[in-house]
């Protein structure tokens, strides 16, 4: 007698319980509630986060406090249009990209020039 009918049960497909086929439709739809609850609590809060990290590096100008994703905390002494940005932190002068930015500390108030 011959055991390998693995086939046979395979090309059946799956049944319910009162040996009818399932509705395929049906065992669509918890991967599709699975996708969705994914979606909403990992990546659209994601997608938030990166948008308003990218409109606060937008908005860094001279004399904001600011903290590096390596944890230099200093302050913006000039921003050019390249994305280069300087800082100085105690006593040392430091050239940094928008991108190094984790945080603005405090925003720097305005001179006007008289």
């Amino acid at each position: 007698m011959d055991l390998n009918y693995s086939h046979v049960i395979l090309a059946m497909g799956p049944t319910s319980q009162d040996g009818g086929t399932v509705n395929p439709l049906a065992q669509l739809v918890p991967l599709i509630l699975l996708m969705v609850v994914f979606y909403f609590v990992l990546i659209r809060p994601q997608q938030k986060k990166a948008k308003q990290h990218s409109e606060m590096l937008k908005t860094v100008k001279a004399g904001d406090k600011i903290v590096t994703s390596g944890g230099i905390v200093g302050v913006v002494i000039s921003v050019k249009e390249k994305g280069g940005i300087t800082i100085r932190s105690a006593d040392a002068k430091l050239e940094i990209t928008r991108a190094a930015i984790a945080e603005i500390t405090e925003r720097g108030s305005e001179k006007s020039e008289s």
